[in-house]
């Protein structure tokens, strides 16, 4: 037997990717916020969607800049990412604040996160969703990952503080890439 959910919980549902940090720099002031509203869109080159809501203070920085980098966390830094969400860069200096260390990046102006095990530097090239959605979508042109973290666990939101790290996993035969 089914029971109904309430609309405003579907999200809990269908959040399937990791919480990534993501960094923007502007007028030489680098910030980073934290993202769950974020998906896979093309494959090669790698496009994501992610909303930015406009109330967020990396809103006009990535609007204006249209360049980012999304960070991955591991679980380890759960604590970190959640402090991260729960403050505003219009107020704080996130990174020294929360003891994250910027690293330059290669393509764009936007910091690497170096206690993160990968970071994906982008470019904004789609921002038609914006006025309505608050979506950007970003083209990936340059990818790290450190070489030293192997099997890294990510965290997953479920809502109203409840998080899930990345368990067990399965491989079956498949032909997507």
């Amino acid at each position: 037997m089914m029971q109904e959910l309430d609309l405003s919980s579907v999200y809990r549902l269908l959040e399937p990717g990791p919480v990534v940090l993501l960094t923007t720099a502007h007028h030489e002031r680098a910030n980073v916020m934290t993202l769950s509203w974020h998906m896979m869109v093309d494959f090669v080159p790698p496009l994501v969607a992610c909303v930015v809501s406009q109330n967020d203070f990396s809103f006009a920085a990535l609007r204006a800049t249209k360049e980012c980098v999304i960070a991955l966390p591991d679980s380890g830094l759960a604590p970190t990412v959640v402090a991260v969400g729960n403050a505003s860069g219009r107020d704080i200096d996130k990174f020294a604040a929360f003891g994250l260390t910027p690293m330059a990046a290669s393509q764009v102006a936007a910091p690497l996160v170096a206690e993160c095990f990968a970071n994906l530097e982008c470019r904004v090239i789609d921002t038609r969703l914006v006025p309505r959605f608050n979506l950007f979508v970003l083209e990936v042109v340059r990818a790290w990952r450190d070489p030293t973290r192997s099997n890294p666990k990510t965290i997953h939101h479920h809502g109203h503080g409840s998080f899930v790290i990345d368990g067990e996993s399965l491989r079956l035969e498949s032909k997507m890439p």
